[in-house]
């Protein structure tokens, strides 16, 4: 799979119209707490709460009229799902989504309201996904790729290429990994434009098949535990792994306890509904995971869909 920043350009041209510019906001608090500069890209306040309208959108575009005709299917955890039913509904073409169970309410609730077909399958993604390759190939639907597809990739890449444009002196970029569709995206567009930046992927570590075949530099298996970053839960591809090795500079893992307080500290310090997810970055900062100290950072806040119940019984725990 080759990707430069050409093809991540062309997929901002694509999007653009219909996508939010998100916000690049820059954290006092979070500045003082690590001695850096943080800067968080809101990809929360997104079009369906949540960066994956990016990359679905882009390759919605790019399909052809018979494609269109005979619908799209997909399997997700939520987010790439809601992304994937917008961008359907958008143009007016058929999407089916495959769900694992334990997705949460307020993930399947958007999806039906988007007018997709929401199916519940399977105890994670992986079985969620074989479930939808093999309604793709007995329906003669276009399976969309959550994270190992090009299109999907550059889609998400023009997260990189908006906040660089904006601005582009960034020491670090701290991206949260789950398939690896976001952190490839937003590493070939910065790499690209500056070289120097260094990328660090976040996982938890119930789910750290990054954190692991990253250092072996293939694919390792690994154990799986329940996240409270669902989004980030699963395994990942060969292809993804490549560029990774090509343009990431290093993994790194937080507990679930951790994720648990970041989501609180930015419910409390920001009034920020964030999902499990999205909050990983500010969990490695907030615990010393990276050395930050006396460097500009950029982190992406990837998402927000997380049910209201949950959050409120998370900062009850530890607000």
């Amino acid at each position: 799979m080759k990707i430069n920043l050409h093809d991540i350009f062309l997929a901002h041209q694509r999007i653009k119209d219909f996508t939010i510019k998100t916000p690049l906001m820059y954290s006092d608090s979070l500045s003082l707490l690590s001695e850096a500069e943080i800067w968080l890209k809101l990809e929360n306040l997104q079009k369906t709460g949540s960066f994956k309208i990016r990359g679905a959108l882009n390759k919605v575009t790019l399909l052809n009229e018979d494609e269109r005709k005979n619908g799209i299917i997909t399997a997700s955890a939520g987010n790439h799902a809601q992304g994937v039913a917008l961008a359907a509904q958008r143009f007016g073409i058929l999407a089916k989504v495959v769900v694992p169970q334990d997705t949460p309410e307020t993930k399947k609730i958007s999806i039906k309201k988007l007018g997709a077909e929401l199916i519940i399958h399977g105890a994670n993604y992986d079985e969620a996904e074989l479930y939808a390759y093999r309604l793709s190939e007995e329906l003669g639907m276009t399976y969309i790729h959550a994270f190992e597809d090009k299109d999907v990739i550059c889609g998400q890449g023009t997260i990189g290429l908006e906040s660089l444009l904006e601005n582009p002196n960034f020491d670090i970029i701290l991206v949260p990994a789950g398939g690896g569709g976001l952190i490839s995206g937003i590493a070939i567009a910065a790499k690209s434009i500056n070289p120097k930046i260094k990328i660090i992927g976040i996982q938890s570590e119930a789910s750290p098949p990054w954190y692991y075949s990253f250092r072996a530099k293939e694919l390792v298996d690994v154990t799986y535990d329940k996240s409270i970053a669902d989004g980030l839960h699963g395994g990942i591809g060969k292809e993804n792994l490549t560029l990774a090795l090509n343009y990431i500079d290093d993994f790194v893992l937080v507990t679930e306890k951790e994720i648990e307080k970041a989501m609180s500290w930015l419910a409390t310090e920001y009034h920020y509904m964030i999902e499990g997810s999205g909050a990983v970055g500010i969990a490695a900062i907030l615990n010393k995971k990276i050395d930050v100290k006396n460097k500009k950072v950029l982190n992406v806040i990837s998402g927000g869909n997380v049910d209201a119940r949950v959050l409120a019984n998370i900062i009850r725990t530890h607000g």
